[in-house]
């Protein structure tokens, strides 16, 4: 697969600077230092696109990247950070659950799991949103380097299980920044998933 055309277009802190465009978009969010900047960077094959920090909590902003100028990905603000204010917080929750439950271009939330740890309470809370306001989306396993085969198979087969019933979940995947697996799954399944919703726009417009 050829390397994508990708770029930083600006950073937003509130819903309202948010761009009015025609361009779909993908959005990464997840718990704090769960590897959502990494895995953005393998994804479109850049390394320093996103900014990564071993310090949780640096993403403070949605932060926007047109892809081909077809697409956007969208780099969510980490959540569960313990070491901000909790005003801090309340506001990363504001910022980033006000976008994903009313963002009329979002056609994917990628919601990032860590494969070594079970789903945070705000992991499920998140999952939980979407699906009640049918907001497709993902569930990406992170890190799955680290594990073994077989806690991977059992923490997959613990995911799926978990959304079974969830009609907007498009799918559960196993990825690795590092190694970059399921880069072509993940890549696939946003295609498919921008077409669908390609689709949808032009048949009801």
């Amino acid at each position: 697969m050829h390397t994508p055309r990708v770029a930083f277009l600006r950073s937003i802190v509130r819903l309202e600077e948010l761009p009015d465009y025609p361009f779909p978009e993908v959005a990464f969010a997840g718990r704090s230092n769960v590897g959502k900047s990494s895995l953005l960077n393998a994804l479109v094959l850049q390394r320093r696109l996103a900014r990564t920090s071993a310090t949780p909590g640096q993403t403070r902003s949605i932060n926007l990247y047109p892809v081909n100028g077809e697409w956007v990905l969208v780099d969510l603000p980490g959540y569960g950070y313990a070491r901000v204010s909790h005003e801090q917080r309340d506001e990363f929750r504001r910022l980033v659950m006000g976008y994903l439950l009313e963002r009329k271009q979002l056609a994917l939330a990628c919601v990032l799991v860590d494969a070594r740890r079970d789903p945070s309470n705000d992991d499920l809370a998140l999952l939980e949103e979407l699906e009640l306001h049918q907001r497709r989306f993902a569930v990406i396993l992170t890190k799955a380097d680290t594990v073994a085969p077989v806690a991977l198979k059992e923490r997959l087969e613990q995911i799926r299980a978990l959304v079974e019933h969830c009609s907007a979940c498009q799918d559960v995947l196993a990825t690795s920044a590092r190694t970059k697996l399921g880069r072509t799954q993940l890549w696939a399944l946003i295609q498919n998933v921008l077409n669908h919703h390609r689709t949808q726009r032009t048949s009801s417009a």
